[in-house]
């Protein structure tokens, strides 16, 4: 059975895994009015893997004999100033994520709770990986500056993720 505290504090990572997904995906609809298709199908791919994040969260919970609550999902934000803007966002918001990660590792641990402990595992290399990503991309933006071909040549590179 799983511990109320760790299910509860699970059941708000499947919120923020939520949230993060609308953020994405108000993104995609951002970068697509701006006509970046590829900036907008990398957020719309990123969308995507935050819902699996939620569901993997959804399905832990359920697995050990504890019951998801899920509760309502703030409206993200829906315009940035810049590609840079928003994907400086990005980048703190995986920041955030990462954050609340390494609470959940932290509470596994001070609740002796072992199996929650190595389930975290897998999320605590897949924030490094979301990190890494969003900053990639962050930095080229700052390299870019003002060079609209260099922003051209970004989008064309961020059409290819699938």
């Amino acid at each position: 059975m799983l511990n109320k505290k760790i299910q509860d504090t699970i059941n708000t990572q499947i919120n923020a895994e939520t949230y993060s997904a609308y953020l994405y995906l108000s993104m995609s609809a951002y970068f697509e009015s701006i006509n970046l298709k590829g900036f907008a199908n990398w957020m719309r791919v990123q969308a995507q893997e935050e819902l699996v994040h939620a569901m993997k969260f959804y399905d832990y919970v359920n697995g050990r004999g504890g019951r998801v609550v899920l509760r309502m999902v703030e409206g993200p934000p829906s315009e940035w100033n810049s590609p840079l803007a928003a994907l400086e966002h990005t980048y703190r918001h995986e920041q955030k994520v990462t954050g609340m990660i390494y609470n959940l590792v932290n509470l596994a641990i001070e609740e002796r709770d072992h199996a929650t402990h190595s389930f975290l595992q897998w999320f605590i290399s897949e924030q490094v990986e979301e990190e890494a990503s969003a900053n990639e991309i962050l930095q080229k933006l700052k390299l870019l500056g003002d060079a609209p071909g260099g922003l051209f040549m970004l989008d064309r590179d961020l059409a290819t993720r699938e």
